[in-house]
């Protein structure tokens, strides 16, 4: 077996493999290290050290089964794919349901999801999104600090218990995604610098210091490891999707950019299959998102983080943060999310002051993935509460419908089904100055933010680094299974999930080709929708809205089918929180 390491600015480099002695490795002009081990197999544990001082993991490991800061533990991944892979679904198919693992289950484990996959196939859910597995140090992360990209957190399970998970979800026809994470790398026990300078690029910075270097001659070698992570679980592991952390932080000046690289191995190395590639993007790069001749080029959608800020706005009255960018006309940036996708196409951004994003009404609505929750807008709030805690069940009801049956991609955040209020807060087990920074980085975070602005308000964010911040957020099962509200949201779901899949999906393959959105009330601060996507064959889904206080005038629906409220329509008013959603199509019902 030959062990390889990459670390270019290392003197030497010595493989400690268990139980033997430890041997030089043989370094070449590339500062590539390599040994041949004749003893070494599969489960055979394993570290370096770096210039007879500094011992590390293997930065490539594929299993940390006590941790990051210990030995790596040799895993054969290829063992573990399947003979058949399991097709996947189409992409207008997609109701994805994000989770974290840790917190999902009682269990926390790879197993505690696996035990609820017929509770989300019943739901109407069709694939599952797993916040990031990449190893972290300490007990529980949200996992966006991975430090070894390779190694899924063994805190969940082992490998063989994670394919388990996946084997077991397609068996019931769910498709299992994963969140990764390529733009940076965690503050605690990341030893690349030490080793490896190059693997990162001071020409470019981000909001965790220099980038990670995608350019020349070393960024090809650092490339080749991210594409190959991807591909890994993909292809080894049978995951069927990956949604690419904060791209916008990919600092690549390259002829053929990274993301392009990326996505074009990926669909020529697992042909047969669908595999959907989702970003989330600041920069609203609609170029990436192209069809061609209805097909997907590179990717099938980015995050579509305009229509929630604008709709939270609507439903919150909040304009802090980065909400200020969208509390000067929320409506219309509602409007044209739900029209065109994005909210911005160009205009200047007022928290950066400059250009943000480019056109895409000419996008299909599935080349973007709305929510009106989801780890980061929970999480990213001081207090972690979710929509639940902060509007009517009115409102709550409105924007369920909302994010269900229009026709870009919906997403849940797990318990959201059920109204939940359970928080999901902001934790990470990190240690000694990590931990301070991270404490004193949350409150300062929230400063300007009126409901903190003393030191006596800020004391009562909960610390990221204490267990019991983690232990909150944990699923409370017996309410969502058991207390008659969360089991009433919890149908209304359901429903609204089996009119998605029997009226809005067969829309969405034949394909819509126009939107419109007029907006109701005098007060674009305030007012109302009246939403219409049409196909080329002439069918019309429309979707009005009261997002106000107060009544508004009833505008002309398609004569067709309700579809939403259940209740017969009111004919002349629309009230506070009223949403009618009515269809017009040719296509046949599904036989029941």
């Amino acid at each position: 077996m030959c062990f390889s390491l990459w670390a270019p600015t290392a003197r030497c480099v010595e493989l400690l493999e268990t139980g033997r002695p430890p041997r030089q490795m043989a370094r070449d002009d590339d500062g590539w290290y390599q040994s041949l081990s004749e003893t070494a197999r599969v489960g055979t544990r394993y570290q370096f050290r770096i210039n007879g001082e500094l011992v590390v993991p293997d930065p490539a490991s594929l299993f940390q089964p006590d941790d990051v800061g210990e030995p790596s533990e040799v895993i054969d991944t290829a063992a573990l794919r399947d003979e058949v892979h399991y097709a996947g679904r189409p992409w207008p198919e997609a109701v994805i349901y994000e989770l974290h693992v840790g917190t999902f289950s009682v269990e926390g484990s790879y197993a505690g999801v696996e035990n609820k996959l017929s509770y989300l196939r019943d739901l109407g859910v069709t694939a599952i999104e797993l916040m990031p597995l990449n190893d972290v140090p300490g007990r529980h992360n949200w996992g966006y600090d991975g430090v070894l990209l390779n190694a899924p957190n063994a805190r969940y399970g082992r490998p063989e218990d994670l394919k388990r998970l996946l084997r077991a979800a397609h068996e019931l026809d769910i498709m299992v995604y994963l969140d990764v994470v390529y733009n940076h790398f965690g503050p605690q026990l990341n030893y690349l610098h030490s080793y490896a300078e190059p693997f990162f690029n001071a020409r470019h910075t981000t909001g965790w210091g220099p980038a990670v270097n995608l350019e020349g001659k070393d960024g090809a070698f650092v490339r080749e490891f991210l594409i190959g992570n991807a591909l890994m679980w993909l292809r080894d592991y049978g995951f069927d999707g990956l949604r690419f952390d904060a791209v916008h932080a990919l600092k690549d000046d390259s002829d053929r950019h990274f993301l392009v690289e990326l996505a074009e191995t990926v669909r020529a190395e697992l042909p047969g299959r669908h595999v959907h590639l989702m970003l989330e993007n600041e920069a609203n790069q609609a170029h990436l998102l192209e069809r061609a001749n209805g097909r997907v080029g590179l990717y099938n959608a980015q995050w579509g983080d305009d229509f929630h800020n604008a709709l939270h706005v609507l439903l919150t009255g909040e304009r802090e943060g980065y909400y200020r960018a969208f509390a000067d006309k929320p409506l219309a940036h509602l409007a044209r999310s739900l029209t065109e996708g994005f909210a911005y196409q160009g205009e200047v951004f007022p928290l950066h002051d400059a250009p943000r994003g480019e056109a895409s009404a000419h996008l299909p609505p599935e080349a973007t993935i709305f929510f009106a929750q989801n780890h980061d807008q929970i999480g990213n709030r001081a207090c972690g509460e979710r929509l639940s805690k902060l509007v009517s069940r009115a409102q709550l009801t409105q924007a369920m419908v909302l994010v269900l049956l229009n026709p870009h991609i919906p997403l849940l955040f797990m318990g959201e089904e059920a109204a939940v209020e359970t928080p999901f807060l902001f934790f990470a087990d990190w240690s000694g100055e990590a931990a301070d920074l991270t404490r004193e980085g949350r409150r300062k975070e929230f400063a300007h933010f009126q409901a903190f602005s003393t030191p006596e308000m800020r004391e009562k964010i909960p610390d990221p680094c204490d267990e019991r911040t983690f232990l909150a957020s944990k699923l409370d099962w017996r309410a969502i299974e058991q207390a008659p509200a969360s089991a009433e949201f919890r149908a209304l779901t359901q429903h609204l999930l089996r009119i998605r899949r029997d009226r809005i999906v067969p829309l969405i393959k034949q394909g819509f080709t126009a939107a419109t959105a007029d907006l109701l009330g005098t007060s674009d601060a305030a007012g109302g929708l009246d939403v219409r996507w049409k196909t080329g064959s002439g069918d019309t889904l429309q979707i009005v809205a009261n997002l106000s206080d107060g009544g508004l005038p009833m505008p002309a629906l398609i004569d067709g089918d309700t579809l939403w409220p259940l209740q017969a329509v009111k004919q002349d008013v629309l009230a506070p929180a009223d949403i009618v959603v009515r269809l017009r199509s040719n296509i046949d019902l599904p036989q029941a």
